[in-house]
């Protein structure tokens, strides 16, 4: 008996992406690849075109510009530069690319646009029923935009999105920094890692989401954007086209066995934990990351995790990419309730940037890895760092605690031993600027990310005392539109923003972060103050909130006469709740709301916290 199946389609950037011919290739490729799986199935095939739409609306030149050159700053950052060997500005795009920027950046400026291409969409599937959406490209973000608004829209139906845009830092602004579930039957995103076309993976954690590697690399085409490769993949094929011809009762029962697995799943922990002593040049190596490491790795398992849930890596190990793969390890496929620790000791620093016209624009902040250079590639910055936490469920803990610093400092025998690197003075010089009337180098001005958010109370915990700075686990590329207007779009979309963690640091902004040698053995003056005060409590029975940890390790710093001050950034609630680390594996955390994005605020010392405590005598030295 033959199967009928509906389909909608929905093209990519128009004009210069699509010809006259385009419906057909796509229906030529979807028939091929149903008929790979089911040769009775009747295909009833519908498209929707919506250039003109984009013909008239109107443009404002300067928020337009904005959006384009922040999307194509994230090709560039997104692999684009192997294209270009040598690129270095705005001109050196591929054609293309700029198109598809502008297409994007018109829809994303345009909030009346976007309601116009959301009610075209609806008009389409009203009265019909769709089994199946395909949507690539701009299409894609038109789609999801569509019935991310109207929940229902495809409630029975399986959403395919394709060369997508959606997971573009540059665009999640439009959706206030997080990407929600669709209320659909199924939604697959098919993911080619060497398409060029501002295309993003999507960190989503839903039972009815899968994100499917769909690796192809079109002859004579650079870009592989290609919607005709996507559709019949052998990938696709297996995944989507398998899933979209069942009877509906067979599909039922995948469904179930899926929710069943799904509820098998208890919460659980891990701990990443990574230190470096060895840094190549002589002159930057430190002492006690290795030793914090082992300490801290003490204190978690006797606070309840599990040896095999902790990972390290250490020294010549620790390269930008082995850091990478072991965050993939700690963060992917994170469930409510599961708990996640970040542990760093090694060298932080900060890095000037360039936007995409090879200007200076702003500083990321950044871990050092053993393979550090200077350059974004050997870096750990918040850019790749957010793409794994930023979409983590709310009701997750994820905790990361970094002894670094990032204001540099001194390494020079009998100074003190810090864990910062000072930039070389070419890399200096990008964040400065000369004053001719004071004959004086300055720091540069650079424009601040977000304004509205630089000029709260604190703003400089989000974005440094610059108002410029992309300060890590705040992601705050995820968060450049005014406040008024990222509050209202998230209330509108019913989310809180991108989550982010909890923020152990070991000094503010500006200050340094210390070793301590404890009789002959080193560690981050830091940790050791944390470790000691956890076991302290532990010992007592108790199990503080991390504010209460914060002002004791705080406190005990002071007593140690170090001039360094812990900072604490987080979600209000989850910082005034109990440190998870202290439960058992099966019991429940506190109940606790949702993490609630910048709104949340940083914890120093209350005033009468930062006076200097009673001396106490010092038999280790700072080194």
């Amino acid at each position: 008996m033959s199967t009928r199946l509906s389909l909608l389609c929905v093209h990519g950037v128009g004009h210069a992406e699509i010809d006259a011919g385009f419906q057909q290739s796509w229906s030529a490729a979807i028939t091929r690849a149903i008929e790979s799986v089911d040769q009775a199935v009747q295909l009833d095939i519908d498209f929707v075109l919506y250039d003109d739409l984009f013909d008239k609306a109107p443009l404002n030149p300067l928020t337009y510009a904005a959006a384009s050159a922040k999307l194509l700053a994230s090709a560039v950052a997104h692999g684009l530069t192997d294209l270009l060997t040598g690129a270095r500005g705005i001109t050196d795009i591929p054609a293309v690319i700029k198109w598809t920027a502008g297409m994007v950046a018109q829809w994303s400026t345009d909030e009346q646009l976007r309601e116009d291409l959301r009610q075209l969409i609806l008009d389409k599937i009203e009265g019909k029923t769709y089994d199946v959406v395909l949507a690539h490209s701009l299409g894609s973000l038109i789609c999801y935009d569509t019935f991310l608004h109207d929940n229902d829209a495809i409630k029975d139906a399986v959403f395919v999105s394709f060369g997508s845009q959606i997971g573009n830092p540059a665009v999640r602004d439009v959706f206030a920094g997080r990407i929600k579930p669709l209320t659909c039957r199924k939604w697959y995103h098919l993911y080619n890692p060497v398409d060029h076309v501002l295309t993003y993976p999507l960190g989503i954690r839903a039972d009815n989401y899968q994100q499917v590697t769909v690796s192809f690399d079109v002859p004579n085409d650079a870009l592989n954007h290609d919607a005709t490769w996507y559709l019949s993949h052998t990938s696709t094929v297996a995944t989507v086209w398998h899933d979209a011809v069942p009877a509906p009762a067979s599909r039922g029962i995948v469904s179930a066995a899926r929710e069943m697995a799904s509820l098998a799943v208890k919460p659980s922990r891990r701990a990443l934990l990574i230190g470096i002593n060895d840094y190549p040049d002589p002159a930057s190596r430190l002492e006690g990351c290795v030793n914090d490491v082992f300490l801290m790795s003490a204190v978690l398992q006797e606070s309840g995790f599990e040896p095999e849930d902790i990972r390290i890596v250490l020294n010549d190990r620790a390269t930008t990419q082995g850091i990478m793969d072991r965050l993939h390890w700690l963060l992917d496929g994170v469930r409510d309730g599961d708990e996640r620790m970040l542990f760093y000791s090694g060298h932080g620093a900060q890095i000037p940037r360039y936007n995409i016209q090879g200007e200076p624009d702003h500083v990321d902040e950044c871990l050092v890895p053993y393979d550090f250079d200077w350059s974004p590639a050997h870096a750990i910055l918040d850019r790749q760092f957010a793409e794994l936490y930023s979409q983590l469920p709310y009701d997750s803990y994820f905790v990361a605690m970094l002894d670094c610093c990032h204001s540099g400092g001194l390494t020079r025998d009998g100074g003190p031993r810090v864990r910062g690197l000072s930039p070389p003075d070419d890399i200096r010089h990008r964040a400065l600027k000369w004053d001719a009337t004071e004959r004086m180098w300055v720091p540069r001005d650079f424009t601040p990310l977000n304004r509205s958010l630089k000029d709260r109370k604190n703003g400089a915990d989000f974005l440094g005392q610059n108002g410029a700075t992309q300060r890590l686990g705040r992601a705050m590329m995820l968060r450049t539109r005014p406040d008024k207007d990222y509050d209202k779009t998230r209330k509108e979309l019913d989310h809180f923003g991108p989550y982010l963690p909890i923020l152990l640091e070991a000094c503010q902004e500006q200050q340094l972060s210390y070793e301590y040698r404890d009789g002959v053995t080193s560690y981050g003056v830091y940790t050791y103050s944390m470790a000691a005060t956890l076991r302290e409590l532990r010992a007592r029975g108790e199990n503080p909130s991390f504010n209460t940890l914060n002002d004791l390790v705080t406190a005990k710093l002071r007593r140690m006469r170090y001039n360094q001050t812990p900072n604490l950034v987080g979600a209000k609630v989850r910082c005034n709740a109990p440190v998870p680390w202290g439960r058992s594996q099966g019991e429940a955390p506190a109940k606790t709301a949702a993490q609630a994005g910048p709104t949340t605020s940083s914890r120093r010392p209350r005033k009468t916290e930062r006076k200097r405590a009673p001396a106490a005598k010092k038999t280790a030295k700072k080194k």
